[in-house]
């Protein structure tokens, strides 16, 4: 069976294609797909997987066509100042809330 493995960067898409056997897992498709020799920073431990969007364990059995996902956690930036104003927002309702308490 034929399956794909993506891994995403912010500015780069990779995609190996694997051949597996009939009962292979997410975790075969992976090892086999050596991805994890070509970016290092993939951690099975940390990093989540999916087929189509969809979070699956490294044990789920993989279907002819699946598309293997490596997601990385996403970097946020937080700005100080709306992380701020959203503080101030959270405190402004828990008074108001005080306030209409009898």
């Amino acid at each position: 069976m034929k399956v794909d493995v993506i891994y995403a960067l912010p500015h780069d898409q990779h995609r190996i294609s694997v051949d597996l056997e009939p009962g292979a897992t997410v975790e075969d498709a992976i090892h086999q797909s050596r991805i994890l020799e070509q970016f290092p920073e993939i951690d099975l431990d940390r990093n989540k997987v999916g087929i189509f969007a969809k979070l699956v364990p490294l044990g789920h059995q993989l279907r002819e066509g699946d598309r293997v996902e490596i997601y990385r956690p996403l970097q946020r930036k937080r700005d100080a100042r709306a992380v701020e104003e959203k503080r101030a927002r959270i405190r402004a309702r828990k008074e108001e809330r005080k306030e209409k308490q009898p």
